[in-house]
């Protein structure tokens, strides 16, 4: 094997690898870093390698769909100047992902920090909410995070952009399964009260 064959068998190594963890979604930036120059990107879509997502985000044409591939998608959409995804799924499009609700919200509630700033449109699939969040109010999925059960329920219920009826259903599913701890009601029991049931 020559040292051009290996050197092009090492880069696509550590991008499958990248691209993996991301349900086969990748950054240019990150296809950069595992060694393809950017001017060659375009190279790798018109040949049936790459499939461009959205501008800067690519995906292996031969990599399985994953069952949510628009939560990966969204999330590399949502990456900082560091190429760091800082958009978190919350509010009713974390109800989704846990299966604590039957709304099907039109929009991807994503949550940001207060400081994200984005150069381009923000596309109209998302709805963002600014909130500078703590680590333990999140929860790492394949390749996307999501706000943790009980902030989800709390940040409905201070947004109240779902009936009180649902907020309540989702916090008596959330505890049925275990999402949520005995610990986590008493500590939030002032703004729970009302939802208990």
């Amino acid at each position: 094997m020559t040292l051009l064959k290996k050197s092009a068998l090492k880069n696509q190594t550590r991008l499958f690898t990248v691209a993996s963890s991301q349900g086969g979604y990748f950054t240019a930036k990150q296809a950069e870093n595992a060694g393809f120059i950017r001017t060659n990107h375009a190279y790798h879509v018109r040949v049936g390698n790459w499939e461009r997502q959205h501008p800067g985000i690519f995906r292996l044409a031969y990599y399985p769909f994953p069952s949510r591939s628009d939560l990966i998608l969204w999330s590399l959409w949502s990456r900082d100047h560091n190429d760091v995804p800082r958009g978190i799924y919350s509010h009713q499009s974390a109800l989704s992902i846990y299966d604590l609700s039957n709304l099907m919200p039109s929009k991807l509630h994503m949550t940001v920090p207060w400081k994200f700033r984005k150069g381009s449109k923000i596309p109209p699939v998302l709805r963002l909410h600014f909130s500078d969040l703590q680590p333990s109010e999140i929860e790492e999925r394949d390749g996307y995070q999501v706000t943790r059960p009980m902030k989800t329920i709390l940040d409905l219920i201070e947004a109240k952009e779902i009936s009180n009826g649902q907020v309540s259903q989702a916090l008596h599913e959330a505890r049925t399964r275990g999402l949520v701890t005995e610990k986590e009601i008493q500590k939030n029991h002032i703004q729970l009260a009302p939802f208990l049931f």
